[in-house]
């Protein structure tokens, strides 16, 4: 990012009951702020009535050229010592644990200045509907230790977090150089088990093809945060995008925000390499015939333009044994991925009812043998 202009205040995450001053949050299932000391309530200004697509930002003005201060904002983040997540807590906190890895977490804030989230997706789910979406799934793995089970379901509460992401559109042109193979088939003689017979072989004529293929994309999704692993964010996946509300502080009372780690740049070059992806199986379909190679791709990247977005995830980090387990659940949708712990006494007890099962068989052939 390039330099910024005088950066707005501090961005506080809080918002007082206008009937007794204690915090607001935001709840999914009522859709607006309540206040749980004294059940007062208020509306999110705008919820559901949104019309316009959210606004998109220039790339390459955003990297060349000072960032305006209506687009930047500051929040104070505590990092984590162990997996170096930047999360804001509430500044009377002064000590926790951190929600994505369990490790306990002094709370010396620091600033976190950062492009203004466009958009963002909010929590439809509430906690327990979250933690019944998590305890079902892990219901499903015979395999896990069912003290973790337990464990999962009597814990702590989950932890709700907007994690970061970054989102991309780009308007490409690529010209190719590759091969195109169509198949046929020879008729040959072999010999099996001591007889000959007529088989078919495949084989597959090459030749040689040149092309353009152009495709827009919009709304690459690329993960901001290295506190978690890829692998459970995509499993998250699909997001429903056009859900995205436009950026308002109210949504993420009550919740906590992570900041990005992955710079803007970074993220353009993560979402070359799904657009990569995309135009591969795009020249592929062009080249057409019955088998493809591809050499060369050549591609032209214009108008590209971003947004910064919040997604909403119900988090919880385990520390079992020694081990941390972690599980994410989608806050939309309620699906959910994470660590998939292995029982070394359930696997024993598999492998020896299934060795039995095998000398039952065995026994029962040998005997009608």
């Amino acid at each position: 990012m390039s330099d910024v202009e005088t950066a707005l205040p501090l961005e506080q995450h809080r918002f007082p009951c206008d009937n007794c001053g204690s915090d607001f949050r935001f709840d999914p299932d009522a859709g607006r702020l309540v206040c749980d000391h004294c059940g007062n309530t208020s509306q999110v200004e705008g919820l559901g009535r949104s019309t316009h697509a959210l606004a998109e930002l220039d790339f390459q003005t955003a990297l060349t050229t000072p960032v305006s201060q209506a687009q930047i904002e500051e929040t104070r983040v505590s990092k984590c010592p162990n997996c170096s997540a930047e999360i804001e807590f509430d500044p009377e906190i002064h000590a926790t644990e951190c929600p994505f890895c369990a490790t306990p977490v002094v709370t010396d804030t620091g600033v976190h200045r950062h492009f203004k989230p466009q958009g963002v997706l909010p929590f439809a789910l509430d906690e327990q509907t979250a933690r019944k979406a998590m305890t079902d799934w892990l219901g499903k793995l015979w395999f896990a230790p069912n003290g973790l089970q337990d464990y999962a379901r009597k814990g702590r509460a989950m932890s709700g977090i907007y994690v970061p992401y970054w989102t991309f559109d780009a308007q490409t042109r690529s010209s190719y150089r590759g091969e195109q193979g169509n198949d046929y088939y020879e008729t040959r003689t072999v010999i099996r088990d001591g007889k000959r017979q007529r088989v078919q072989v495949r084989k597959t004529r090459w030749r040689s093809v040149t092309g353009r293929v152009a495709r827009a994309f919009d709304d690459v999704l690329v993960l901001a945060s290295k506190a978690l692993p890829r692998r459970y964010t995509e499993g998250l996946e699909p997001w429903d995008l056009s859900m995205l509300e436009p950026y308002r502080p109210e949504f993420l009372a009550g919740f906590r925000a992570e900041g990005y780690q992955v710079d803007l740049e970074s993220g353009f070059v993560l979402a070359r390499e799904i657009m990569d992806r995309v135009i591969e199986r795009d020249v592929k379909f062009d080249i057409g015939g019955d088998r493809q190679r591809v050499h060369a791709v050549d591609t032209q990247v214009s108008g590209v333009t971003f947004k910064h977005i919040l997604l909403p995830v119900w988090l919880a980090a385990y520390k079992y044994r020694g081990k941390t387990y972690r599980f994410v659940v989608n806050g939309h949708t309620g699906r959910v991925q994470g660590e998939r712990p292995w029982s070394k006494w359930k696997i024993a007890i598999a492998v020896i009812i299934g060795l039995l099962i095998a000398a039952v068989i065995g026994a029962i052939s040998a005997m009608q043998g």
